[in-house]
């Protein structure tokens, strides 16, 4: 699928606390990539979002509707965007909690999908491709023996992708990222933003890469 550049715009998320982490830097190697189409950043740490669940978001989950403001000014920020990468450390085999917790606000009932009785779960998000750029410790051999990245793309991709509709784009790792070789380490890098910047480009879905 092919989308007019005039009209399209790339969110990119990250969630690290140290503004000089590879996670940044990936983040800032993939915009320069996406240049010159539309690109917003949602630093989460920086623009300290609050990532806990709370009473109010638990009501508005319930309700479909009236989310607290901050979560309304995410709705927006989505709302403007044909792609959307998520740039994350991998925490445990997962995400780190500010972006699990973006997510769990974000991604609700009444906007990214409608629940009720009657008709079930419906997606609401199929305008929208979402990419996922994740620094992984870990060789890629140790993900594969122990089907840790089986797990993290089932989670990711199948359980909030798929369930809010979103189409699939690029998932590239970006495996062994605190080894000494800065030279594979940048190798890494370049290979994994190229996947994400071209999939972005071409709008095309990806499932492997």
């Amino acid at each position: 699928m092919s989308t007019d550049d005039n009209n399209s715009l790339t969110l990119v998320v990250t969630a690290h606390p140290d503004s000089d982490s590879l996670t940044h830097h990936v983040a800032e190697r993939l915009i320069s990539a996406l240049r010159p189409r539309a690109v917003e950043v949602a630093d989460l740490h920086r623009e300290q979002f609050d990532p806990r669940f709370t009473p109010v978001d638990r009501r508005a989950y319930h309700e479909g509707g009236n989310h607290p403001p901050d979560v309304v000014r995410e709705h927006r920020r989505l709302d403007r965007a044909t792609d959307l990468v998520l740039v994350f450390p991998v925490y445990w085999w997962s995400m780190p909690a500010l972006l699990k917790g973006w997510i769990d606000r974000v991604f609700v009932n009444g906007w990214a999908f409608e629940l009720s009785a009657e008709s079930g779960v419906r997606p609401r998000l199929q305008r929208l491709t979402t990419h996922l750029l994740p620094v992984a410790g870990a060789d890629s051999g140790t993900y594969e023996r122990h089907g840790y990245e089986r797990a993290l793309r089932t989670q990711i991709e199948h359980g909030i992708v798929d369930y809010v509709g979103s189409r699939r784009g690029a998932t590239a790792f970006i495996h062994e990222s605190e080894q000494l070789s800065s030279a594979a380490t940048a190798a890494s890098v370049t290979r994994s933003v190229r996947a994400v910047s071209e999939a972005v480009r071409t709008e095309k879905t990806v499932s492997e890469v």
